[in-house]
């Protein structure tokens, strides 16, 4: 819930409000998000598009932008549906002769007035949690082509499992980019790290790097350095 709703519902001020989700998130009752709150078992849901984008805001705007460094002009790349896509459609507009595959609607909006970046969608049903495209109709779609990376948002990454996503629809297309993508790049914030979500749609093996923040837990980030997949703190 956001704090404007929380003030509107107890009829207190919204500072109040911040002052007791503080005090609840300082207990492990709830987790903090910017303008908001969600709570603790956030890992078993789906949050709607929106609540998630505000979720780790500043985090995934540096991570985006440490991702649209590594793409260059001329290059192919792959965003999926994620958040933390978008945020890196959001600094890429500047790029010349770029093609970008997405399923996400909202990744495919935000390069819209880019002239010079071709943005390429598979079709299928619109899942309106993710505020994207799925289904079998997009297979053979991505098959055709090519890509020179692949940026992969998760619900959470682990040695064991890998990528992970909570939605079953979601999973086969990421799976789909994935094998046609040559550099896997996960984007996750420090939350995801530990948690597993309902079906893997990469496993470590198949990843290439990782950009992450600060606060990612520095044993998993030493495994995977030592396995050779490069760990970007941004």
């Amino acid at each position: 819930m956001s704090v404007a709703d929380l003030s509107e519902q107890f009829g207190v001020s919204q500072a109040t409000i911040r002052s007791d989700l503080d005090a609840l998130a300082a207990q492990g009752l709830l987790t903090r998000a910017h303008g908001g709150a969600v709570p603790l078992d956030q890992n078993r849901l789906e949050l709607s598009f929106d609540f998630r984008r505000r979720l780790h805001a500043t985090q995934k705007s540096r991570i985006g932008a440490a991702a649209a460094a590594m793409i260059k002009d001329g290059e192919a790349i792959v965003l999926d549906a994620s958040t933390t896509a978008l945020a890196v459609a959001t600094q890429i507009g500047e790029r010349r002769e770029l093609t970008v595959l997405t399923n996400g609607i909202l990744v495919a909006l935000a390069l819209v007035d880019s002239p010079d970046i071709t943005v390429v969608m598979p079709g299928g049903f619109l899942r309106r949690d993710s505020i994207s495209m799925v289904g079998d109709e997009g297979h053979e779609f991505i098959e055709r082509f090519n890509f020179q990376k692949g940026f992969f948002g998760a619900k959470g990454i682990t040695l064991e499992d890998g990528l992970t996503d909570v939605n079953s629809a979601e999973v086969t297309v990421k799976r789909d980019m994935v094998a046609h993508a040559r550099q896997v790049i996960a984007i996750v914030d420090s939350s995801k790290w530990g948690q597993v979500g309902f079906a893997s749609f990469a496993s470590i093996d198949e990843v290439n790097c990782v950009i992450t923040d600060e606060d990612a837990p520095s044993d998993m980030v030493s495994t995977l350095q030592e396995a050779g997949i490069d760990v970007v703190i941004a």
